[in-house]
């Protein structure tokens, strides 16, 4: 695996999130290139997105960084780990994070919270350019996660 600490030396260019997320996940380091979401308190899209083929990318879901409900859960977790996810990263909070704990994805997000989102609440959008956490996330750039926090650049930092 690769750790943000050396891609960021090696990479001086190369974004770093403010140390605002937890880890969630049962992978603590993971990597891939990036699929985002913009949603606000509903979590539809992204459940239809980890219904897809993952292969190996990392979803960036722009969640307005809500407090009021989760936008992933363990279904969605399992989710992610049966399609071929890397990882989730979430501006807003994830529920059941003792299930989450135990699944092999990456999972990080600003806090927890047991109400779940509401269905049809907010229009989502796939495939937009998001910013948060003094990062710009690209569809496509590569992000890079373990304890340390998260590495995003433009094109693979790695091999």
């Amino acid at each position: 695996m690769y750790a943000t600490t050396d891609l960021s030396d090696a990479h001086p260019d190369a974004q770093v999130c403010e140390p605002i997320f937890a880890d969630f996940g049962g992978r603590l380091v993971f990597h891939g290139q990036i699929k985002t979401l913009k949603v606000f308190e509903d979590n539809a899209l992204v459940r239809a997105t980890l219904e897809t083929p993952g292969e190996g990318r990392v979803l960036v879901v722009d969640g307005g960084g809500s407090l009021r409900c989760a936008l992933v859960g363990g279904n969605l977790g399992a989710l992610g780990v049966k399609n071929g996810w890397a990882g989730i990263v979430v501006n807003g909070c994830i529920r059941d994070s003792e299930e989450i704990g135990g699944q092999a994805i990456g999972v990080k997000a600003l806090a927890t919270h047991p109400r779940k989102s509401e269905k049809g609440l907010h229009s989502a959008h796939a495939d937009k350019v998001v910013s948060f956490a003094g990062v710009v996330f690209r569809p496509g750039a590569w992000l890079y996660a373990d304890a340390d926090g998260i590495v995003v650049g433009e094109k693979s930092l790695h091999g």
